[in-house]
């Protein structure tokens, strides 16, 4: 069937261009400006003459955009399912917006990248590097008995069971490692063929851990889960690896616990206002590895989540149920949905 142009999307930070001739079958694509951060006001004022925005982790759609923008239709998110910082699934559905997304389409990607900076860490691949290239070799290391670790025994404490937290489990599993995961969501049953024990808290999991890694979505009661109490808790030896969303960890205890050595080191692909500042304390430590809201950025990962994201924003624009909705309860609102092979 073919489709008169009718409709308008609106895409702050196009992840993949080449997939826009989904939507372009169907609508107009405005692409908005490279570099540009669309702040809420901005939004609302655009928003009033499109039909759809699609957003990646670095926009937020909140309640006055939604009731803002009269004209919106459906809202998209690239990559896992918005929380509390990408979207007001609320407010959209008291409006009646699908709010679609693309449920596992970066897991390999970021569980990926979260295994290298667990390796990272453990070998200091980045501080080498940089050492050898100052023209410093490996007998002032051995003089020192300064070595690395290996990852084969330790115990790996996961926050989180999602698809990103499981996928880093099955990895992990073939390293030799130990497992212990913390998320009063999941259940039991949902983990089965993974060799991972449950904790009864964060705390626990905290204390046993040499390794923690953080994949947990960014709510109001996961907002700084990890403090200065939950650090302390830590092994002096352990490390902490986060890359899902930067609040998640309280920073300024964080960067104190690296500096008083309470924990060995961290790796941050994320962080709580980004980009960090110039000049940001976690930026000059030496047992900290950083990397810029990275891990989800590949090829492979781009392309599933665009066309996934990109196919259910045409379905709603021409009358179909979503296939991957983050508030279902909204089709209750939208009868004019169908059902769409």
């Amino acid at each position: 069937m073919i489709y008169v142009k009718r409709f308008r999307v609106f895409i702050p930070e196009p992840e993949w261009p080449e997939s826009h001739r989904v939507l372009e079958e169907v609508a107009e694509v405005v692409v908005g400006e490279p570099g540009v951060k669309y702040s809420e006001e901005l939004l609302a004022n655009i928003l009033k003459d499109f039909d759809a925005v699609i957003i990646t982790s670095q926009h937020r759609i909140s309640r006055r955009v939604i009731y803002e923008s009269s004209r919106l239709k459906v809202i998209g998110k690239y990559g896992s399912k918005p929380g509390a910082d990408n979207v007001d699934l609320a407010a959209a559905t008291e409006r009646g917006i699908p709010v679609v997304y693309s449920p596992e389409a970066n897991s390999d990607s970021v569980a990926e990248h979260t295994i290298a900076l667990i390796l990272c860490l453990l070998k200091r691949i980045c501080f080498f590097d940089h050492l050898l290239k100052q023209g410093v070799w490996r007998e002032e290391f051995l003089a020192k008995k300064d070595l690395n670790r290996e990852l084969r025994d330790k115990t790996i404490g996961i926050i989180g069971l999602g698809a990103i937290g499981k996928r880093v489990a099955r990895i992990l599993q073939s390293f030799g490692t130990r497992l212990i995961g913390y998320d009063p969501y999941v259940s039991p049953e949902a983990l089965v063929g993974i060799n991972i024990t449950l904790v009864k808290n964060l705390d626990e999991l905290l204390r046993e851990s040499d390794i923690v890694t953080i994949h947990a979505s960014l709510t109001p009661e996961t907002y700084h889960m990890i403090g200065e109490r939950e650090l302390r808790l830590m092994k002096p030896t352990a490390f902490i690896v986060n890359t899902a969303r930067g609040a998640l960890i309280d920073e300024k205890a964080l960067v104190k616990a690296l500096k008083e050595n309470w924990i060995a080191g961290a790796a941050l692909d994320v962080f709580e206002k980004e980009p960090p500042p110039k000049d940001h304390p976690l930026l000059q430590l030496s047992n900290v590895i950083v990397t810029p809201h990275f891990a989800s950025c590949t090829y492979e990962a781009f392309e599933k989540e665009t066309i996934t994201v990109h196919r259910d924003v045409v379905r709603v624009l021409t009358g179909c149920k979503p296939i991957y909705i983050a508030n279902p309860e909204v089709l209750g609102k939208r009868l004019d949905l169908r059902d769409c092979t």
